[in-house]
């Protein structure tokens, strides 16, 4: 499942090799309300086919008519900005006054597609620096900390896995969690030592490790871009990439489980695995988000919303917790079955 930029850069390339003139649009600023973020990327092609959004469709439009009308002649990349008076917000859909600033690049043989494609494939966080005079290309390994910039002279955009999840576990609902988290801009690991599991697993685009968990998690040295997710129902996999997930930067660390069974691997946790209050605070469990979810796509979908929202700092009231959800609603604890319903 290619990511949404990843599909530009890839329809791009194609384009180029067919030997039609294309444009790549990236956001560099937004003011007041905007449809996109910044840093959110569209490509034209000079027969009108487009790419990708920078607006949700209102500025799509506009780009389409002029293209159809007066070709791709751009020869430099170029700053525009669209909705500076209110009648042009009004036109072009951006509400409140809303302005949003992009830069257009024409594209090239040498703008280095190509190349950033085939070292986003090694999962390489790629750096991309365009010269706003020359429009000459140059590419470097990025750091996770880094991100976009610009100046009166260069562009640099960030390409690739700026963020990684682990998950635990190589079941059904795993695949699920994978699929999407993929499509969500994750790189994925799934670790699981049981050769029954791994025999069966069939998601493309997934690196799988056969190691123990915690070495595994140890190996991947955790930062503050990474989730761990864990999936086993096995206390004995499942606690040990919690043991070493905890005590690292992840910003999210999540198990399945039921309430009587999270609490269980909490109080082991801190009996077994000397895990202090600070870290066992860092636990998500049981995982997900509260959304009457029953099948393991639905469930996939509960754990990774309140994924996204730790990692858009995203204050949930308490409702919205499966536990306390489920206490709200007078539901009795499931025993010892491993199961959630987000």
């Amino acid at each position: 499942m290619d990511n949404i930029d990843l599909e530009v850069l890839k329809t791009c390339s194609q384009w180029l090799a067919s030997g039609l003139r294309c444009e790549l649009i990236t956001v560099l600023k937004t003011w007041g309300s905007s449809p996109r973020p910044e840093g959110s990327m569209l490509a034209i092609c000079e027969d009108g086919r487009v790419v990708g959004s920078v607006s949700g469709g209102c500025i799509e439009d506009d780009m389409i008519d002029r293209a159809r009308r007066e070709g791709l002649n751009r020869v430099q990349p170029g700053i525009v900005t669209y909705g500076i008076t209110a009648d042009e917000a009004h036109r072009f859909g951006l509400p409140c006054g809303g302005t949003i600033e992009l830069a257009i690049e024409p594209l090239s043989p040498a703008s280095q597609l190509g190349e950033l494609l085939r070292r986003l494939e090694t999962g390489e966080l790629v750096a991309r620096r365009v010269d706003l005079q020359t429009g000459a290309v140059t590419l470097s390994t990025a750091l996770p900390t880094q991100s976009m910039q610009v100046s009166s002279s260069a562009l640099v955009t960030l390409h690739g896995p700026r963020w990684r999840l682990l998950i635990i576990g190589a079941g059904q609902l795993s695949r699920f969690v994978a699929q999407i988290a993929q499509g969500m801009d994750y790189a994925v690991t799934v670790c699981d030592p049981r050769e029954e599991y791994r025999d069966s697993w069939q998601v493309a685009g997934v690196e799988l490790a056969t190691g123990m968990p915690d070495d595994v998690v140890q190996a991947m040295k955790l930062d503050s871009r990474c989730a761990v997710i864990a999936l086993t129902h096995d206390p004995k996999l499942d606690d040990l990439a919690l043991m070493e997930a905890l005590r690292s930067e992840a910003f999210y660390v999540g198990a399945i489980g039921s309430r009587l069974n999270n609490q269980r691997r909490r109080e082991r946790l801190a009996e077994h695995f000397d895990l202090n209050e600070e870290q066992l605070g860092k636990l998500h469990g049981p995982i997900g988000l509260y959304i009457g979810s029953k099948t393991p796509p639905e469930i996939a979908i509960s754990i990774l919303a309140e994924l996204t929202a730790v990692k858009n700092a995203v204050a949930l009231p308490q409702a919205a917790n499966v536990a306390d959800a489920k206490r709200e609603l007078g539901l009795p604890p499931t025993g010892e079955v491993c199961i959630v319903s987000g």
